[in-house]
């Protein structure tokens, strides 16, 4: 199964940092390889909130759609995200993020998965470091622009 980490600090506040994960129906205007995003079901119970979301992701002529079962933990200040259905066996993903000095954030996210189809699943231990980097490049390129924005 392909498995992967990243570490990164952010100039930006962990709550906004939170927002912006969470802010799943935006995914396609910067995350790469998301073409489409929906959410079904956004509540919050206590200190979680739980959401159900469905998100289109490929490359190339390779498309699939999978639906998740998204909580973040506000006690943690962590989001735990599990596949529901689709294109995937096993998806376990985990973002955690802990405040640093002068508005700086640490965010590490985690993701372990295993796609159904076995030929696409070779083919994604190969590139998905690459792959999760420019992902994360994405949501810190994100963050710092709505951070510099909200600054000014």
């Amino acid at each position: 199964m392909p498995k992967a980490s990243v570490k990164r600090l952010i100039e930006c506040k962990k709550d906004d940092l939170i927002k912006l994960v969470l802010d799943i129906e935006k995914y396609p205007e910067f995350v790469p390889f998301c073409f489409g995003a929906k959410v079904y079901e956004n509540k919050s119970e206590g200190n979680l909130t739980k959401i159900i979301a469905d998100l289109t992701i490929g490359k190339g002529p390779f498309k699939d759609t999978y639906k998740s079962d998204v909580v973040f933990d506000k006690s943690k200040d962590a989001i735990f995200v599990r596949n529901i259905d689709g294109p995937l066996n096993h998806l376990s993903n985990n973002w955690s993020f802990i405040d640093k000095k002068n508005g700086i954030t640490e965010i590490s996210f985690d993701i372990d998965f295993e796609i159904k189809n076995k030929f696409l699943n070779s083919l994604m231990v190969v590139s998905f470091q690459f792959g999760l980097e420019k992902i994360a490049d994405a949501f810190q390129k994100r963050a710092e622009e709505l951070f510099s924005s909200s600054k000014n």
